[in-house]
C-alpha cells in the first residue's frame, strides 16, 4: 500500500496486515462501533483522530512503519 496519510480511508487501512492491531492500540472507537462499521468506507483516519482526540502523527508513524 502507498503511504498512509490523514486522508486515507479506514477500510483501506484495515486491508493491510497488522493495521487493525495498531488501531486497537490507539483505542479507535470505529472498530467496535456499529455505526462506524457502516461508515468505514467513508471515514478518513485524520477525521476520526480529530473527532476522538487521537494523536494522528503517532498513528500514522506506526501504520507507515509496519
Amino acid at each position: 500500500m502507498k503511504k498512509i496519510t490523514k486522508d486515507t480511508i479506514l477500510s483501506n487501512i484495515l486491508k493491510e496486515p497488522g493495521a487493525e492491531k495498531i488501531l486497537v492500540k490507539y483505542n479507535f472507537p470505529c472498530l467496535t462501533c456499529p455505526l462506524g462499521k457502516m461508515e468505514i468506507e467513508m471515514l478518513k483516519i485524520g477525521d476520526v483522530c480529530k473527532a476522538y482526540d487521537i494523536n494522528l502523527q503517532k498513528v500514522l508513524k506506526d501504520l507507515n512503519k509496519k
